[in-house]
């Protein structure tokens, strides 16, 4: 039978803060990218050559997202700061860390649902701009909302960092 000190909050309790605050910064960062909308706006290229430069914007799109979590990155690694090794597993250090990793689980995975909501609508409107040119604008006002997607996990990660304070130096 297992005893107290073997269940799952006492091994997470056990992990540095400073480790899951580095979880969640990779997260923001790495999770963020251009994944979906190449290789769809490159099959509709191929079906009508004439929409390729207007179809970047898709492109664009993604990579407005990818910045995103560069940016929360940069927010995310400026709340890291030196903690006596006395107060590392503090209850404020605990929080501090769980805030970051949780920010930046949010922001990375809000940004990734944002990559893959403008890839299929930039797919969508490549698609259809190649069979009636007359849609794009109409679909790429669409894009523009599903590109927000990425905004609003930006504006709760941010939110969220703000939660974490460090203890203060002193021993």
């Amino acid at each position: 039978m297992a005893g107290p000190s073997s269940s799952w909050a006492h091994a997470l309790v056990q992990i540095s803060p400073y480790t899951f605050s580095a979880i969640g910064i990779a997260v923001a960062i790495g999770v963020s990218g251009i994944y979906i909308t190449g290789s769809s706006l490159i099959g509709a290229a191929i079906k009508a050559p004439r929409i390729t430069s207007k179809n970047l914007i898709s492109v664009i799109f993604c990579e407005a997202v990818a910045i995103y979590g560069v940016i929360v990155a940069i927010i995310l690694q400026t709340k890291l700061e030196s903690v006596p090794a006395s107060k590392i597993y503090a209850p404020e250090s605990l929080r501090a860390g769980y805030a970051i990793f949780a920010s930046g689980i949010i922001v990375g995975f809000a940004n990734l649902v944002c990559g893959l909501c403008v890839g299929i609508i930039g797919s969508s409107c490549a698609l259809s701009d190649a069979q009636n040119s007359s849609l794009f604008v109409k679909i790429l006002v669409i894009e523009i909302f599903g590109s927000a997607l990425g905004l609003f996990g930006v504006i709760v990660g941010i939110i969220m960092s703000a939660q974490a304070t460090w203890p203060a130096g002193s021993a």
